[in-house]
């Protein structure tokens, strides 16, 4: 009998969720791997799901788990070894496709999110960003929850979720300045990824479908937030305008209650009734699109 060739070994992406912060040599944005303990931990205690190890699910879930790693903290795309370079692109509800070198200056989080009535990437930067909602959830774990089809097109639900310990601040579509009182409460958003992958489970294409407001009616439930107009002065920073200072300081938040703007601020209410009044290009579904 002819000798079978031994399958090729996985990847460590898909069978480690930290593989990657172990590439020391890696161009890391802040010149040292992150530390995602505390968002593991979180993930561990309050996810929905338990993927037996070297299953589909499981090996979906930690190559995107390294991949947000790498395109949160790798600032060169040379070092992130999730992804076919050439091939790469990134979309969002049907949108344009973006490009990793996008994904590197503008950040993950305006990447994904359209400008709205509570947070505008028009009015940020990667900086400012990452600032308004790890201050506001300091952890933001992430799950599959179902897996539809297997490689090379990925098809699978997930699940991505925390804590809002601190209050929401980022300026929104117009320009102004929103807060959103912080209520310890959850926010726990889902949505479907389709992803192509190559022969080394390397990522290709990656489209999302998800509702990028449904994370801001969980952050102000009420539909109560406090709206002002912050000047803006040459050269200004981003993130000291929002958060007064340059340097991360997390403060908890213990009380879940939330107060009323001061009388001097001004304050607006949006329903839901508001938002389901949306023009076509502030459509969550619609998002991104040229």
């Amino acid at each position: 009998m002819a000798a079978v060739d031994p399958a090729p070994a996985l990847p460590d992406y898909v069978l480690d969720p930290n593989a990657v912060l172990k590439d020391d040599s890696a161009s890391w944005r802040y010149k040292r791997a992150p530390d995602y303990t505390n968002t593991r931990k979180v993930y561990e205690e309050t996810r929905k799901m338990n993927h037996q190890a070297g299953s589909l699910p499981n090996l979906v879930e930690n190559l995107v788990k390294n991949w947000e790693v790498e395109a949160s903290f790798k600032t060169d795309i040379n070092d992130w070894r999730t992804i076919d370079k050439p091939n790469y692109t990134f979309s969002i509800n049907g949108g344009r496709a973006q490009s990793a070198e996008e994904m590197v200056k503008v950040g993950t989080y305006n990447a994904v999110i359209a400008p709205n009535q509570y947070y505008s990437p028009e009015h940020s930067d990667f900086n400012s960003s990452h600032k308004t909602f790890k201050r506001m959830m300091p952890t933001f774990a992430w799950e599959v929850l179902e897996v539809y089809s297997g490689p090379p097109q990925v098809a699978f639900r997930w699940r991505h979720w925390g804590v809002m310990k601190n209050d929401y601040v980022g300026f929104n579509d117009a320009g102004e300045k929103v807060t959103a009182k912080a209520h310890g409460g959850f926010i726990d958003i889902q949505g479907v990824t389709v992803a192509k992958v190559n022969d080394k489970l390397q990522l290709q294409s990656v489209e999302t479908w998800f509702d990028p407001l449904e994370m801001f009616r969980q952050v102000a439930p009420d539909g109560v937030v406090k709206k002002e107009v912050v000047p803006l002065s040459a050269g200004a920073d981003i993130t000291i305008r929002l958060h007064g200072d340059s340097e991360e300081k997390t403060v908890e938040v213990e009380s879940s209650d939330v107060k009323t703007a001061p009388a001097h601020s001004k304050e607006t209410t949006i329903t839901h009734e508001e938002m389901s009044k949306v023009t076509p290009a502030e459509c969550p579904f619609l998002m991104n699109k040229e």
